[in-house]
């Protein structure tokens, strides 16, 4: 066969890919939307020549060259933002699983931000000597001097040595230590030439509003503003509430009904078909150099056993991490609560406590109404306030609510 009677393979692109959602009727037409994905294929076509570029180097060289050969222009990375249920991660997912780049990756912008400030406390507890071990290479790559108390360059390139694209799910920023930490990082990250995605329910210009010492915090913005095309999604329509509102989230008893009526609200809420049962995917999550794994995992969509999260031995910085990472959590199969399940009771107390710190919404089966679901033990106080939460979060004005923790203005 000639190379000109060859079959071509087209490539997905994020146009295709949501021309696709579309015409399956995963996806209704949006005009915020089409826009946002304009943008993706922009990206998406300059990250092809950007990819070229950098194949033709690796090791110390790619990094040298990004030091001393940079003014060849990083393609502009993308700022989504807007209300909640608006796509923006679906769109920022479906543009990461075709963008033409190895070294790219997808992460929760607060899981990255835990991951960042560990890599800094390591840093400071490392001996001089330990520190001069670990900036040999870097000092030997760009010259000159390097600040051995400023770990910032040396954490930032091993972020570049790993991922030329970062594509970060929620940014927002709520406290001084990362205000402080993503405005000098982030310089770090555009000079290495790393291309970054990312959502927010907030502008630009809205990030840490009314924050602690803001003015130091502002030349963040203004370096994403440079670096990032600025995409609204200020849409009418909160798909994601959308799909709830008017739905019951709480069933009881445990049966067949019920777990199928939680499966049915799973391929809702993910926008998959219940006959692709078997291809969803698993997930999994990193706490505290530990891995969780979630049973069903997709479009920030988790699904967890009760027995899973409560009769193991999980603790706050678990559901905290889950809290962080989804923005529905599925729990299957809430037993009844008395002397002899105490442990299990606390947990889920703590899972409750760190779901409704971040509005996360949250469906399950149990085998009794919440009132009823505590009948005996020593935290009668605390699982009050757990009735409470449980009833409050099937409300409209929670379903309603944006994913994420509360920030003060």
């Amino acid at each position: 066969m000639t190379k000109k009677n060859q079959p071509t393979t087209k490539k997905s692109t994020p146009t295709t890919q949501y021309q696709t959602l579309k015409q399956i009727g995963e996806l209704k037409p949006d005009a915020d939307q089409a826009n946002a994905v304009d943008e993706l294929e922009r990206l998406y076509h300059a990250l092809i020549d950007y990819s070229c570029s950098d194949s033709l180097k690796s090791g110390w060289l790619l990094h040298f060259f990004r030091r001393t050969n940079h003014k060849q222009e990083s393609p502009r990375g993308i700022y989504l933002y807007g209300n909640v249920g608006r796509g923006k991660s679906m769109l920022m997912d479906l543009f990461f699983s075709v963008a033409p780049l190895a070294s790219k990756r997808r992460v929760h912008f607060h899981e990255f931000m835990l991951e960042i400030h560990n890599h800094l406390k390591i840093w400071h507890n490392f001996s001089i000597q330990q520190r001069k071990l670990a900036m040999q290479n870097s000092q030997n790559i760009q010259g000159g001097k390097v600040d051995l108390d400023d770990p910032i360059p040396a954490v930032a390139q091993q972020i570049a040595n790993k991922a030329t694209l970062l594509c970060f799910d929620e940014l927002q920023v709520t406290d001084i230590a990362d205000a402080m930490v993503v405005t000098r990082l982030f310089k770090e990250l555009f000079d290495q030439g790393v291309v970054i995605v990312s959502t927010s329910n907030r502008a630009p210009d809205d990030l840490y509003k009314n924050g602690l010492n803001r003015h130091r915090f502002v030349p963040f913005i203004d370096r994403i503003k440079k670096n990032m095309a600025i995409v609204s999604l200020n849409g009418p329509i909160d798909y994601r509430y959308n799909r709830l509102k008017g739905t019951d989230t709480y069933f009881h008893p445990v049966n067949e009904t019920t777990t199928a009526k939680l499966s049915a609200a799973f391929f809702r809420l993910t926008d998959r078909r219940v006959e692709d049962r078997d291809k969803v995917p698993s997930g999994e999550l990193n706490v505290q150099g530990r891995k969780l794994f979630v049973p069903k995992s997709a479009r920030g969509v988790a699904v967890f056993s009760f027995k899973r999260l409560c009769a193991n031995p999980l603790g706050s910085a678990d559901y905290l991490a889950i809290a962080r990472a989804y923005h529905t959590v599925i729990i299957v199969a809430i037993p009844q609560f008395t002397h002899e399940n105490t442990s299990e009771a606390k947990r889920f107390i703590h899972l409750i406590d760190a779901l409704y710190e971040y509005n996360v919404k949250f469906l399950c089966s149990a085998v009794t109404p919440p009132h009823l679901l505590y009948q005996s033990g020593n935290s009668d106080f605390e699982f009050e306030r757990t009735i409470s939460r449980l009833i409050e979060m099937q409300s409209e004005d929670y379903l309603a609510k944006g994913h994420g923790k509360l920030i003060a203005e």
